[in-house]
């Protein structure tokens, strides 16, 4: 605040309103290359700006670094070039954080560094608050101050400070930039039309998920925040938009984890005249453009294991990798009371009062999902909790749908569509029967919806990815609030 108080007292603006900037710090750098490349005797002169990383005074001159978003720079500041009053200024009021601007030549030091030789400089913004921690580094026989921020509480409650001194930081989220792109890519040249559908509801589904509620006083009516795209999408198809996609947010009132957040981007995409087998292999093939051209290869690095999306990935049923993990076959076992019975015998501890389906999740979530490191595909899941889904055919109580695993969770979710409307409406009336309005399988009658599938709905497929997910799986991060710029935390008065 002093220095602030100080600038104004000598008339210099320390936030002032304009700036004049001609290159990015790697343009610039790259204008010299080639000016030498080409023996130019040309001068390179160039206005960077960026914020001050590392000050190295040294008498009468002095080095500094700054970064912008492409890249660092050095600067020399001469006191030859400058006059000792400018050459005091920069010492005296100039520290790590601030953004400067500085024009000059560039030039290549001894060392072999292309460096901005300083004519002129200017503050842009001043910081009030020291950048956090900090760590001392000897370049050149020199102690240069490094800005740092390690604790995980610290860097997602000040994700600003985080970003500003982790470029590894930036990178994640360049990558997660790049992989919404490629999906989007893949996506457009197969014909697929981006759309945007409602975040507020007034029926929320899609999803097996507890709703944010919230109100709107001049209709006077509840609305919910949505949990899921699907059943918008899935109107589109009665509209005639045959192949719809949107990258969006979704809203779930549930816990959190290293996989879970309250609000998290989603993957949506419905196919007419598409089913789950279909889905399988064009997910295998829109993962591996993903990883092609954000990663520049088919093979990454995800905790402490090296993961191949190559085609084709392994394909197991439901039942037969129960059969295999757990020891029960799910298809001897047709109520729930029966199959807690069988999981009481093998000392699998079920949930009390649980249905069937919920009972067969829990073991697919406890004894499979942390198990499927390579890319899997688990396909063929309980009827009654995956109301959308159409059924099996032959097998009533199963319906064609898959998960897809990589890394030990779950990265995707699709169906064979259900398209019948007196089917989906039995469905919803059953739902309400067996499930409580607090349970979070409960899925309400949405007669809209039903009035839109008794239009006719072509058979369809469709699919659901979490980018957020798959942004961990391809920068080899174990949390989701790493992926997440700014993940929901609990206050710190309950901390």
């Amino acid at each position: 605040m002093e220095k602030i108080q100080r600038l104004r007292s000598q008339g210099i603006e320390p936030y002032p309103t304009r700036a004049q900037v001609t290159h990015s710090s790697t343009a610039a750098i790259q204008a010299y290359e080639d000016a030498e490349a080409a023996s130019s005797d040309g001068k390179v002169e160039v206005t960077l700006a960026g914020r001050l990383r590392a000050i190295r005074p040294m008498g009468k001159i002095a080095f500094a670094h700054i970064e912008d978003g492409a890249g660092r720079v050095q600067l020399l500041f001469r006191v030859n070039e400058l006059g000792q009053e400018k050459m005091d200024l920069f010492v005296r009021e100039f520290d790590l954080g601030d953004f400067i601007q500085a024009s000059g030549t560039m030039f290549r030091t001894r060392t072999g560094e292309i460096t901005l030789q300083v004519k002129e400089f200017q503050m842009l913004a001043k910081a009030i608050t020291p950048l956090p921690a900090a760590k001392d580094e000897v370049v050149d026989g020199d102690v240069v101050r490094h800005a740092l921020l390690s604790d995980p509480e610290t860097r997602f409650r000040q994700r600003y400070a985080d970003l500003a001194v982790n470029p590894e930081v930036r990178q994640i989220f360049r990558t997660r930039a790049a992989i919404v792109r490629a999906l989007r890519q893949f996506l457009d040249e197969r014909g697929f039309l981006e759309v945007e559908t409602p975040i507020l509801q007034p029926i929320y589904g899609g999803a097996a998920a507890r709703p944010f509620i919230t109100h709107h006083n001049q209709l006077k009516q509840d609305l919910y925040l949505r949990i899921s795209f699907e059943l918008y999408l899935k109107r589109l198809l009665v509209g005639g938009l045959e192949r719809v996609y949107e990258i969006g947010r979704d809203f779930r009132n549930e816990g959190v984890s290293f996989k879970h957040n309250p609000e998290f981007t989603q993957l949506e995409f419905y196919t007419a005249y598409a089913d789950f087998e279909s889905n399988m292999a064009f997910t295998e093939e829109m993962i591996v453009f993903v990883c092609e051209q954000v990663l520049g290869s088919r093979v990454f690095n995800f905790n402490g294991h090296e993961i191949d999306v190559t085609p084709p990935w392994k394909r197991i049923s439901l039942r037969q990798a129960l059969i295999d993990a757990v020891g029960i076959d799910i298809a001897d076992y047709p109520t729930g009371e029966s199959l807690a019975e069988a999981m009481r015998l093998h000392d699998l501890h079920p949930a009390a009062g649980a249905t069937r389906g919920k009972l067969i999740d829990g073991m697919l979530g406890d004894y499979l999902e942390p198990n499927f490191i390579q890319p899997t595909f688990l396909y063929d899941y309980p009827r009654d909790i995956s109301p959308l889904a159409k059924n099996k055919p032959g097998d009533p109580q199963t319906v064609e749908r898959f998960e897809g695993f990589v890394g030990g969770m779950e990265l995707c979710n699709a169906f064979t569509e259900l398209n019948d409307p007196l089917e989906q409406e039995a469905r919803f009336e059953e739902m309400g029967r067996e499930y409580s309005s607090e349970d979070e399988e409960h899925h309400p009658l949405d007669e809209d919806y039903i009035q839109a599938m008794s239009y006719g709905m072509p058979p369809n497929g469709g699919f659901g990815m979490g980018i957020d997910r798959l942004t961990m799986l391809l920068t080899d991060k174990h949390s989701i609030r790493e992926v997440i710029l700014f993940p929901h935390l609990r206050s710190r008065e309950e901390d």
